[in-house]
């Protein structure tokens, strides 16, 4: 008796642990893996709004929240708890029947801040504000949770594996490494490794969904738009 009342206690709290830190949204998964523990710095902050509206597509419509029609993002049915793609799904519900790339860059730079706000929330991270200078508005982000970020990392790279089919990724996971090698984070996936796995991505991206073309041709076009840089 005195062995089960001890027990019974830490199985929940076990369980509450784990689902809270380890199981975030797939735009909160990307932000943890946009950030660079090596320069406490995000990575290509400029499309990082970008890859979280893309990221939230996905999820959307591999929930089945969202639909495919004639290259148009098409809201069905269902709500969603996390911040952004609810955002999202609510834009699309009101806004009409749009081509995907709209939708991924429709206030992209808004998504930074939302994704960034629920980590925090989750206390996955910690942001400290301050002023640069004294005069300008800056923020400092560190990790809370080192742990689940390598996980993530680790999950993302696995899917390259030759040996692994690709019919046995998790869409999630072949999404999160799409979105990071469109999104060039050099420090998930070098240039090297993309050019090494270009047509594993490729079969990936189609995991993916149509979210996952349309980022891309978001960064074509940011791109274009300012020089060419990338």
């Amino acid at each position: 008796m005195n062995a089960r009342s001890i027990r019974k206690p830490e199985r929940p709290q076990q369980v509450v642990a784990t689902d809270k830190s380890t199981h975030p949204a797939l735009p909160e998964r990307l932000y943890l893996l946009a950030f660079n523990p090596t320069t406490a710095k995000l990575t290509n902050k400029s499309r990082l709004g970008l890859m979280l509206r893309a990221a939230a597509l996905i999820d959307l419509h591999l929930d089945g929240r969202l639909a495919d029609q004639d290259g148009r993002a098409v809201a069905t049915h269902g709500a969603t708890a996390d911040p952004l793609a609810a955002h999202v799904l609510t834009q699309i519900e009101s806004g009409g029947r749009k081509r995907w790339k709209y939708w991924v860059e429709r206030k992209a730079r808004q998504a930074v801040p939302m994704v960034r706000d629920e980590l925090e929330r989750r206390h996955l991270i910690k942001v400290e504000h301050y002023r640069r200078f004294g005069l300008f508005p800056a923020e400092r982000i560190s990790l809370r949770q080192p742990l689940v970020r390598r996980q993530l990392l680790q999950s993302a790279t696995d899917t390259l594996w030759p040996a692994r089919l690709v019919s046995r990724v998790d869409p999630r996971d072949a999404a999160l490494v799409v979105l990071a090698s469109t999104g060039e984070l050099k420090h998930v996936l070098s240039r090297a490794q993309r050019k090494q796995h270009k047509d594993r991505l490729a079969q990936l991206a189609v995991l993916a969904g149509p979210p996952a073309p349309a980022l891309r041709k978001a960064i074509q076009a940011q791109n274009a738009a300012s020089g060419g840089a990338g």
